[in-house]
């Protein structure tokens, strides 16, 4: 594939979230191309394909057959996540999916070594951490405005989705909850922070074993809660640091906490929402009486969900390093599974996976300007 190509795109899953991945592959990243969606309800990929001007709707087994595809964008619900992708990875075709990479860590490793069997690259959302919010904060941080990092917090606590989302069922299954469901973007931004966590203890609870949807579409029908509802863990870093992590659908009155703080020797950093691209960045420095707000030192402060995928291609072609990576995606699928492994046995989990921390990007340039 010549660096000046486009690189090709098929989608499989035209859910809810897809709307936003097929404008940006289609208007953001200049060197994608989507060229076939595919959905288990043709109609929905026939809606999104209209939607976005995708020129063929396909099976999923058409898709993944299909020559003109490049990568594979599995946006498939969670618990499907991983058997997409291995029949994605044995067509021959790169994949990059939403997160989480698995919902147990036996299909999370079958995925990321059938990818280096076969000379494939796999990736994974959340690909946030790429935006110029969490891509300004790595670099204060690589820059040493904060001294080394030793503590972190990371608070992710709200109601649940059952009011908005309408399909909110699966947040309530096993491969759901506020960990998986929303932890890869706080694991995810802290690893990019600080590097890669070897221990972790915790305690989960379902606080309310049945919810009512209250969105539009499904007024008043129940879920049956199978999964954790509010998680409150402690992660040791492998550079020392130590991090507190709250996820929790269970806080009906709302709260005052940050998203995520990192406090170093030198001072300190509250870190925008990591589920966006942008946000505020403020810094208090050892000695400082006030916050000092950062303006930011990277591109994409938009919702550039996709970027990943174009991050992918751009490393394809030049035989890099993607960033939002199968090693990353594994090792935080492998945490978040340890809290409640950690609830459970009522001690600490060694984490037995690492990863490297994703490359940062450059400054003032986008994905495809890279290379």
């Amino acid at each position: 594939m010549a660096k000046s190509s486009k690189t090709r795109v098929g989608v499989i899953g035209c859910g809810n979230i897809s709307g936003i991945y097929l404008k940006n592959c289609q208007q953001l990243f200049r060197n994608l191309e989507v060229v076939a969606c595919a959905d288990m309800l043709r109609e929905k990929a026939e809606e999104r394909a209209k939607e976005f001007n995708v020129p063929s709707v396909r099976s999923v087994d058409e898709l993944l057959t299909s020559p003109d595809v490049d990568i594979v964008l599995n946006l498939t619900v969670p618990n499907v996540h991983a058997s997409v992708t291995l029949q994605a990875l044995k067509a021959g075709k790169h994949v990059h999916g939403e997160k989480p990479l698995a919902i147990c860590l036996e299909d999370g490793r079958k995925v990321v070594d059938l990818a280096r069997r076969q000379k494939l690259r796999v990736g994974s959302a959340p690909d946030t951490f790429l935006g110029a919010g969490l891509q300004t904060c790595r670099k204060l941080i690589d820059d040493g405005w904060i001294g080394k990092p030793v503590a972190a917090t990371a608070f992710m606590m709200g109601r649940g989705p059952e009011g908005w989302h309408p399909n909110p069922e699966f947040f309530y299954k096993v491969g759901g909850g506020p960990m998986l469901d929303m932890g890869p973007y706080y694991l995810t931004a802290l690893v990019n922070l600080i590097g890669p966590i070897k221990r972790v203890t915790g305690s989960t609870q379902i606080s309310y074993p049945v919810r009512t949807i209250t969105c539009a579409a499904k007024y008043g029908e129940t879920i049956k809660v199978e999964t954790p509802t509010h998680l409150a863990g402690v992660v040791d870093f492998a550079n020392g640091a130590v991090g507190t992590i709250i996820t929790s659908f269970d806080i009906m009155g709302g709260h005052h906490l940050p998203c995520i703080e990192i406090h170093g020797s030198e001072g300190s950093m509250q870190v925008p929402d990591p589920n966006g691209f942008g946000g505020d960045i403020l810094v208090r420095r050892l000695g400082a009486k006030e916050w000092q707000a950062v303006p930011h030192s990277h591109v994409y402060a938009e919702n550039s969900r996709g970027i990943g995928v174009a991050d992918m291609a751009a490393a394809i072609a030049a035989k890099r390093p993607h960033r939002a990576s199968g090693d990353l995606a594994y090792h935080i699928l492998d945490v978040m599974l340890a809290f409640q492994d950690a609830s459970d046995s009522e001690r600490h989990v060694t984490i037995k996976s690492s990863c490297e921390r994703p490359a940062p990007l450059p400054l003032g340039l986008r994905v495809g300007e890279l290379d």
